[in-house]
């Protein structure tokens, strides 16, 4: 904890005056670009993944990065998608996965859960992605299965998105898109669904032209 609190000390010495005028107009209320679901594993970082800053994406965490299909049931997950589609109007939705998941490695071997019965609850969400990975990932080595669960499994939960009443209006609409990302720990490297060519994708490739128009619109505000 002394580390941690040091963190807060230097972030109100140093980091926050260099931003005054951002979190002077935050202060007032939040318009992010995207709701951003992800796993609480403690090496994932969003923003600094994105290259964010503070109100620009909309934030849920969890283990194994799920979205359970919706019910009268409320969750925090639940709750928190609702809010970001309804009230703050995201335009867009990314799961993302990782590699070196301990969520998705529960998922493929529910045995090793027995002391963990709500981890177990909870990833009885991810199961259709399991058994996708042992009709899919036969002859495949334990590595190999374990990278294509991470990928049905972000694949599920965008399925599961859909079934949430304010983003199945919104994707109706054409006001959200969805997007499943996998994030490598190791290498950096984020890979993208792409739907026409139903394959993942590095994210420069999958958003190339995307991101040349909005390097372009950046420039043009530089002059």
């Amino acid at each position: 904890m002394p580390r941690i609190a040091a963190g807060v000390v230097k972030f109100q010495q140093e980091a926050f005056p260099k931003r005054r005028e951002l979190y002077d107009q935050l202060s007032t209320g939040q318009e992010p670009e995207a709701l951003f679901i992800t796993c609480s594993d403690s090496r994932i970082s969003p923003n600094l993944m994105t290259s964010t800053e503070p109100g620009e994406i909309f934030i849920v965490r969890n283990a194994g990065n799920i979205v359970p299909p919706h019910t009268l049931h409320t969750g925090g997950t639940t709750a928190t998608i609702e809010y970001a589609v309804a009230a703050l109007k995201v335009k867009h939705i990314v799961v993302c996965g990782h590699t070196g998941c301990g969520a998705m490695a529960g998922a493929m071997a529910p045995e090793t859960l027995g002391g963990l019965p709500h981890v177990a609850e909870w990833l009885a969400y991810a199961r259709a992605a399991v058994q996708t990975v042992q009709e899919l990932g036969q002859g495949k080595s334990d590595e190999e299965k374990m990278r294509l669960l991470i990928e049905q499994n972000v694949l599920l939960q965008l399925t599961h998105l859909k079934t949430h009443p304010y983003v199945a209006a919104a994707l109706a609409a054409g006001r959200v898109q969805l997007h499943g990302w996998v994030y490598d720990i190791a290498s950096g490297e984020v890979v993208a669904w792409d739907e026409n060519d139903e394959r993942f994708e590095p994210v420069a490739e999958r958003y190339k032209n995307e991101v040349a128009e909005y390097a372009a619109q950046v420039t043009a505000q530089d002059h």
